[in-house]
């Protein structure tokens, strides 16, 4: 066991060297308009610069059985009778810089983004809003057109077990629809930004390390890494996350597999001191960013060494 340790802590040494060598000291600190937040190092004064939108209201058909469209609720809600431009330019008129957009999944595992295209350009060409999009699994149309309306990035969560992509999602898929999602994306030039959802499989890992391989294979902007956090009336509520060194080793094995992309520690993480103590093993492990960092994170970082930068205008997925 003990010999574990001190590679474990070599190769956590050798991470956050690697790290540094490639991006420097500086690490990003995120908290955009998806809740309120506050620490004593990081107070959100501009709660509106970046909100999420759901194109589905609290609908999603999948309803995955770690989710339950919950992650839906605090989005705010497109009203079909206002349309997605005019929602955008009443919340850029009241101070927003940027939206995610996202929404629940249909039959098929994709966001319904395609009747929005129209809208989404002209929200880009006349508001110059940045524009994140959630995507789910996407066809060459919807990577076409998304690239023709200019999006500014392009969010997937990327599944590595068919067991998973049946059993907790719902969906008739593969792991080589995900796959081909990815190539499609890259094939259309979009800026990346796939999730990996630690933990997926009721807690266990199972396909983490097979969507690690996938993500390698393309020049993504970034990979954002979140964790399974049980949610009420979810199937999940009582699945206990996985525990922070079974994380750790996961976020240490990506940063050296994928040394030269921005590693995110996302929203999605149980809270409490499991949020501490990951937090504090993902600034050991080369992470670039964290959203919303636990109290005495950015004390911890400075104490590495490294130099904090604050975003409200932006999410994980880097800016």
């Amino acid at each position: 066991m003990a010999g574990g340790v001190l590679v474990s802590e070599d190769l956590s040494r050798q991470a956050f060297r690697l790290r540094k060598q490639v991006f420097g000291d500086e690490i990003s600190f995120y908290a955009p308009g998806l809740k309120r937040f506050s620490t004593e190092e990081f107070q959100q004064k501009r709660p509106r610069a970046f909100l999420p939108i759901s194109l589905t209201g609290s609908a999603c058909v999948l309803q995955c059985d770690h989710c339950a469209a919950k992650i839906l609720d605090p989005m705010i809600p497109l009203r079909p009778v206002e349309g997605l431009f005019h929602l955008c330019k009443r919340l850029a008129d009241s101070g927003t810089e940027g939206v995610l957009i996202s929404g629940g999944s249909g039959i098929s595992g994709a966001v319904p983004l395609q009747k929005h295209v129209e809208d989404l350009a002209r929200v880009k060409r006349e508001l110059g809003l940045r524009v994140l999009v959630h995507c789910g699994l996407v066809s060459e149309r919807t990577c076409a057109d998304l690239r023709r309306a200019g999006v500014d990035g392009v969010m997937i969560d990327i599944i590595g077990a068919d067991e998973t992509i049946r059993e907790v999602y719902h969906l008739d898929a593969t792991v080589e629809d995900f796959d081909r999602s990815l190539e499609l994306l890259h094939k259309y030039g979009h800026s990346v930004r796939p999730h990996i959802i630690m933990g997926l499989h009721y807690g266990r890992f199972l396909g983490e390390d097979v969507a690690l391989e996938m993500i390698a294979n393309y020049p993504v902007h970034a990979l954002v890494l979140v964790v399974l956090t049980p949610m009420v009336g979810t199937r999940m509520q009582n699945v206990p996350p996985p525990e922070v060194p079974v994380l750790e080793a996961f976020i240490r094995k990506a940063r050296l597999r994928v040394p030269e992309t921005l590693l995110m520690l996302g929203c999605a993480r149980p809270p409490g001191r499991h949020k501490e103590a990951l937090d504090k093993v993902a600034v050991d492990n080369g992470i670039n960013g964290i959203a919303y960092p636990a109290e005495g994170i950015v004390s911890y970082a400075r104490s590495r060494g490294l130099k904090p930068s604050f975003f409200e205008n932006a999410c994980s997925c880097g800016c």
